[in-house]
């Protein structure tokens, strides 16, 4: 293909898969937990399950963080990408027929897992197919992500309301299907000798490799001994953390406080929709910074005035203090970002994302258990958010290692 050649040009079907399949990263959270109390009614489980349900996503978002790059180098980033829609859409179909709390959890998995595979994939595929249009294609897929998570949210108690838990659930089985079909079109132009995605696959196909950005000697890489990337994992564990403990814990902090479950549903829509903010802001703001690290000491500012009011005052002003939770976490779409930024090739973007996100998802685990946890011990908020505002800080170290501007292939060894 010509060097002068549209970076689009004949990629439009793929740009297709990656923004579904980022609309589809989010479902399988947001549209239960605002149905939590519901299903603890209807199967008979408490707090405990209700932090075991919180913690799934992370659990998942770890095992397959560090799975992910292993299974898409034998397979291929597309097939990955195929495969990971085909879990989600199989988990969250499955849980919307569930007869109890551990059929409810066992879809949980199978989805979750489909969406911790893409969440790896994804950025390497953009630096394959849109390597001169990572910021604006890193734009487009994160504020679809936050679409999938803001809707969901927001749908959850209406749709139950109108036609049941299941169907509330079951209808989000939709676009991962969706997906899916796309990813099958894309596979199915390369394997027919598409002139413009087959040339991107000559050297897998000489090497005997599906994805060459994931072969583990590629770059001597050794992202456990880049303190880049141990900045990345703590920046992104700590804000993946603090996030997922309020999409589980918020609902349950304003119904404790006097609101309806209809109320806590739309402040978790709005926790989310802040993100969407971010995400059609924060790419675009972080390829123009040398060190993005000021955009980190802002949403850390946000935390320090969410927390206190949200602990000592949730009604007196709720969605200001929803507001500002939701600046917080715009350290997600940055990190995201950071993996192309910090890195030169594909084969260091794949490794950045599965080391960043399965460590950063794995110290994140117990985020919603222990919020919850203290939350019983305790009979009130203040030993969860001084939990929170303890990784906040953890949050701010690590990034002053992620923002600063070196390459992780520059600490191969």
């Amino acid at each position: 293909m010509p060097s002068s050649a549209s970076p689009w040009t004949g990629r439009a079907l793929v740009l297709a898969g990656i923004l579904l399949s980022a609309l589809n990263l989010r479902t399988a959270v947001t549209s239960l937990t605002p149905l939590l109390d519901l299903l603890g009614t209807r199967f008979g489980f408490g707090p405990a399950v209700v932090g075991l349900f919180g913690m799934l996503p992370t659990a998942a978002f770890a095992v397959f963080g560090v799975a992910t790059p292993r299974i898409a180098h034998r397979i291929g980033l597309e097939q990955a990408a195929l495969l990971s829609m085909a879990l989600a859409a199989a988990g969250l179909a499955s849980r919307a027929f569930a007869g109890g709390a551990l059929a409810l959890a066992a879809g949980c998995v199978v989805a979750l897992a489909g969406m911790g595979m893409g969440n790896v994939v994804l950025p390497p595929l953009v630096k394959r197919y849109f390597p001169q249009r990572v910021g604006t294609v890193s734009t487009l897929y994160l504020t679809l992500l936050q679409v999938g998570t803001i809707a969901p949210a927001l749908l959850a108690v209406p749709l139950a309301d109108a036609a049941g838990w299941r169907v509330s659930m079951g209808v989000w089985t939709l676009p991962a299907v969706a997906a899916g079909l796309v990813w099958l079109g894309v596979l199915w132009r390369e394997r027919h000798g598409d002139p413009v995605l087959a040339p991107l696959h000559d050297r897998a196909v000489q090497a005997g490799d599906a994805a060459p950005e994931l072969a583990r000697p590629d770059l001597h890489l050794r992202p456990w001994r880049s303190p880049l990337a141990w900045g990345m994992a703590l920046m992104f564990g700590m804000t993946s953390l603090i996030t997922y403990s309020m999409f589980t814990w918020l609902p349950k902090l304003m119904t404790e406080a006097g609101a309806s479950p209809a109320f806590g549903g739309t402040m978790v829509a709005l926790f989310a929709a802040l993100g969407l903010g971010s995400a059609l802001t924060m790419p675009a703001v972080a390829v123009r910074m040398r060190n993005p690290f000021p955009l980190v000491l802002a949403c850390a500012l946000a935390y320090a005035l969410a927390f206190p009011g949200l602990l000592l005052a949730p009604m007196a002003a709720p969605v200001l203090w929803v507001v500002l939770l939701g600046i917080g976490p715009s350290t997600f779409p940055l990190s995201l970002t950071l993996i192309n930024l910090r890195t030169r090739t594909p084969a260091g973007s794949a490794k950045l994302s599965g080391f960043m996100q399965g460590v950063g998802y794995t110290l994140s685990c117990a985020g919603p258990i222990l919020f919850g946890v203290l939350h019983d011990r305790s009979g009130g908020w203040g030993l969860p958010f001084a939990f929170l505002a303890l990784c906040a800080l953890v949050m701010v170290a690590g990034s002053w290692q992620a923002c600063r501007e070196r390459m992780l292939e520059d600490d191969a060894g």
